[in-house]
């Protein structure tokens, strides 16, 4: 018999990419009675109960208080499965991503937490905007977060619900990082935290400046917060790596075709950095929080 699990899912008006997502998980290779699937509505302006209810194995709660960590904690307590998984409205996870990683969790001794791949996907695969291009190259190295930064994203993560009893759930408190403070009290617990290339969800590219843009400060307040909670590790320093280093990263990728296409991935990092450096510095002279 196969571990049981609850896939766990918070959304906020995104109900068509929502269907997307859950047609795939209709469609995994783990066994269909040992998982179900739970969907957090943290507020939508859009009823979606008629999307969740195709689906036998999905079911619908409610979260009113705003922030995905917040959700995700409400679809914690009423999960039934021994394995947590956790993923996004947005994403479209693989056939066979539950298989792999439950997998991965049951098959590496003392694990505590596994975080598998996150392949970016573009509108038009042929003609990739250059904030998409950005996306792709920077936007999910999960491997490193998970062996570096001791941390996996919830856009693919496993873990087992007995440790929420253990070690607490996220900080709901949060609106960013939550999964970075999460994983870390799971390392600092002394469980083990692996990556499995092999358990893969496909997460669209942002593709406006705009997008990327909201994204950026809300990881730069979520930052800002884990400081003022205590939370904040050296390894949460906005310390900006050299030009050199970074031109270097960049033309080494290989998801990055031409030079034309490296060029433009470093003309958005140069406003990201701009961005990150302008919030950073307007929360600490005692600018009010984004939310």
């Amino acid at each position: 018999m196969s571990s049981t699990v609850s896939v766990i899912i918070p959304v906020y008006n995104d109900s068509a990419r929502l269907q997307t997502c859950l047609h795939a998980l209709e469609n995994q290779t783990y066994p269909k009675a040992d998982f179900e699937v739970i969907i957090v509505d943290n507020g939508s302006d859009e009823p979606i109960e008629p999307v969740v209810e195709k689906f036998p194995r999905a079911k619908v709660l409610h979260e009113p208080q705003p922030g995905s960590y917040a959700a995700r904690n409400r679809g914690i307590a009423h999960a039934t499965g021994e394995i947590v998984a956790f993923t996004d409205a947005d994403c479209v996870p693989a056939p066979d991503w539950l298989e792999r990683g439950v997998a991965a969790l049951l098959g590496t001794r003392g694990c505590g937490l596994v975080g598998g791949r996150v392949d970016v996907f573009f509108k038009d695969s042929e003609r990739p905007g250059s904030v998409e291009l950005y996306d792709a190259s920077r936007g999910f190295r999960q491997e490193k977060y998970i062996e570096v930064d001791h941390f996996g994203v919830t856009a693919n993560m496993l873990t087992f619900r007995a440790l929420f009893a253990q070690l607490g759930g996220f900080d709901a408190g949060l609106k960013s990082y939550g999964d970075v403070e999460w994983g870390r009290r799971v390392a600092a617990n002394g469980y083990g935290l692996v990556y499995a290339d092999e358990a893969v969800v496909a997460h669209p590219a942002r593709d406006t400046l705009l997008a990327l843009s909201r994204r950026i400060l809300r990881v730069v307040g979520g930052r800002h917060d884990m400081k003022l909670r205590n939370l904040h590790s050296e390894r949460d320093s906005a310390t900006l790596s050299s030009i050199p280093e970074t031109v270097r990263s960049v033309w080494r990728d290989r998801r990055l075709r031409t030079v034309g296409q490296k060029s433009r991935v470093l003309a958005v990092i140069g406003v990201v950095q701009f961005l990150k450096l302008y919030e950073d510095c307007r929360l600490r002279l005692g600018g009010a929080p984004r939310r």
